[in-house]
């Protein structure tokens, strides 16, 4: 692979989770859990609960888009592997509690296969920060 190609590769990941965020936008449950594979494993930031299967995810995104959530991404780092790919960092999604936007800093791991329909979510895994944070704090 070429280094062109790599940076093609990066781009192409870490606009995934541009999609993701999208998806997010829409409102709507069903849109959110189409971008997640079959067997996909969902460990979510605003519950204890891990979700397993496609109705557990969608039923997890019907409640939390309630909540009007958008991330900002501010660290992506991406590794790819032969049909698999990685991109864990921090996000901030910002939500409404009550009519009052709020915020919460939070590391992230998306992964990705690669399938008959394009990259699919097979793990994803985010929780909120354990300290305090800004995003001056890690240099940003």
């Amino acid at each position: 692979m070429t280094l062109a190609q790599q940076k093609h590769d990066l781009r192409e990941i870490a606009a995934l989770l541009d999609s993701w965020n999208a998806a997010l936008d829409t409102r709507d449950a069903r849109t959110v859990a189409a971008l997640y594979a079959p067997d996909a494993i969902l460990m979510p930031t605003v519950s204890n609960q891990v979700r397993k299967t496609p109705a557990a995810i969608r039923d997890y995104f019907t409640v939390f888009l309630k909540r009007q959530p958008h991330a900002q991404v501010l660290e992506h780092n991406i590794r790819l592997f032969e049909g698999i790919s990685i991109d864990s960092g921090i996000y901030v999604i910002h939500v409404d509690d009550n009519n009052v936007r709020s915020s919460i800093m939070c590391r992230y791991t998306f992964v990705y296969r690669w399938g008959e329909t394009g990259w699919k979510i097979i793990e994803h895994h985010s929780s909120a920060m354990p300290e305090a944070h800004n995003p001056a704090s890690i240099g940003l």
